[in-house]
């Protein structure tokens, strides 16, 4: 929505916002009744959630190379009724972006542009960097995750055609009751093609931080060791491409593969992680189906060696269509010690409506070993709970199968519906936890947002 334009300056409003109703049954299979029954959890429950996001950019227009440009937004989020973890009627308004920035075109299709301030900044396919924000738990808006920005960012990218070189200083923006301190620097080079494809590769080191790392315990045997400040010092190498529009037999396929390296030398640890995806879209067909396979795996910590072997995500985007390791199952576990085989099979009735059916297996990748610590995404059911928050890992691989039907509507440029069904099927590796069996963990969505 542009309010001022002219020769100089031309400055805009921007408006999102949105309502989720959410429901959910046997929330983490239920393990709350088996490990921590004092706790009074209700594994069974409904929430509404809400989030408002307005703000202002401009730009000049001057007729010389250099252009400044700069945003200010906010955020006010709140969740009426209990959700997920346990948090009820809570909410916050809170600064969202605040960055100036100069943009200087020069020569030969050449341009360099520096921003300072809080903004969004995403790598890649965001397996590592993308998440700049927490919300959720005592901010409200669970599952809609409206904050994005990093709390302070510097970048700087230097562009010439399809090819960016960005360098980068990132404070993110955590929880105050949790806010570690991380402090990262990096660069990524990417090249993007005229077809769509695109390749690149980043480096990412921790200068900073107070985020614990985990490691299992000798043997598998006995209570993990937890590390103060672990993640202080690691670094990672990050590689991704991707193929856009490719022709002859390949014309409707699609490919990409996703890898990285992890170490911290101050602790003797080497971790790694990846995805393949491989796509077909029958584009003949009635409703344009198409079908993605995806195999993404992180390792885990080897108990059987004295070495740190534990991946460690970062601030990855964890959506289901992006890095989310299962969908019901993508609350308990973060994209570390598990591996998973996924189905995604998606069709547009009209060019208003999708439908998508996502399937993901997923199996620990080392037993006995720590799954699902970190990023505020731990399970706290209470001072009992070490098992049910899967810290000590698990003695069968297979910990579950989900299920998620999502559906999509355009209601109007501006304005859009979205609805899911999800199940989550405990696999050996849950159930051998509980003696009797593990119900499954259900739950729904219907939600709708407007953004102008």
């Amino acid at each position: 929505m542009v309010i001022v334009d002219n020769d100089n300056l031309t400055v805009r409003t921007h408006l999102q916002g949105g309502v989720n109703a959410v429901a959910e049954t046997n929330l983490f299979w239920n393990l709350s009744d088996a490990f921590a029954p004092q706790e009074g959890f209700d594994p069974d429950t409904q929430w509404l959630e809400f989030y408002f996001k307005p703000g202002v950019s401009f730009t000049t227009n001057g007729e010389g190379p250099a252009k400044a440009y700069g945003k200010v937004s906010g955020v006010a989020s709140y969740t009426e009724g209990t959700d997920g973890f346990d948090f009820r009627n809570q909410g916050a308004v809170t600064l969202e972006e605040a960055y100036v920035g100069l943009t200087i075109a020069a020569a030969d299709d050449l341009t360099f542009d520096i921003s300072a301030g809080a903004r969004e900044l995403k790598l890649g396919t965001g397996m590592l960097i993308a998440s700049g924000g927490s919300s959720g738990f005592e901010l409200g808006a669970l599952k809609f995750g409206p904050r994005k920005a990093w709390d302070m960012s510097v970048i700087g990218r230097v562009t010439k055609g399809g090819t960016a070189l960005t360098g980068f200083f990132l404070n993110p923006n955590e929880r105050p009751v949790i806010d570690n301190e991380n402090r990262l620097f990096g660069a990524d080079l990417r090249h993007d093609f005229a077809g769509g494809g695109f390749v690149g590769g980043s480096f990412i080191a921790v200068t900073q931080s107070g985020t614990p790392y985990i490691q299992a315990a000798p043997g598998g045997v006995g209570a993990p060791t937890f590390l103060p400040g672990g993640r202080d010092g690691t670094n990672t190498v990050n590689f991704y491409a991707a193929t856009g529009k490719l022709d002859g037999v390949l014309e409707n396929w699609r490919f990409a593969i996703d890898g990285a390296y992890q170490w911290n030398d101050r602790l003797d640890m080497t971790a790694w992680a990846g995805r393949v995806q491989v796509g077909y879209t029958f584009a003949e067909a009635k409703w344009r189906p198409s079908i993605t396979y995806s195999y993404q795996t992180f390792s885990g910590d080897d108990p059987d060696t004295p070495e740190l072997e534990r991946f460690d995500p970062l601030f990855y985007e964890g959506s289901p269509s992006a890095w989310s390791t299962g969908s019901k199952s993508s609350m308990v576990f973060i994209n570390s010690n598990v591996r998973s085989h996924g189905l995604a099979l998606r069709g547009q009735p009209s060019p208003k409506d999708t439908l998508t059916l996502r399937y993901n297996h997923i199996r620990a990748n080392e037993l006995r070993s720590p799954l699902q610590f970190g990023q505020a995404e731990r399970i706290d059911i209470g001072t009992g709970g070490d098992l049910a928050n899967l810290v000590v890992g698990v003695t069968d691989a297979h910990v579950s199968d989900d299920l998620f039907l999502e559906y999509s509507r355009i209601i109007t440029r501006n304005l859009f519906l979205t609805a899911g069904l999800s199940i989550s099927e405990p696999g050996e590796g849950i159930e051998n936890t509980v003696p009797g069996g593990v119900p499954a963990w259900t739950g729904g969505f219907v939600n709708v947002v407007f953004n102008f």
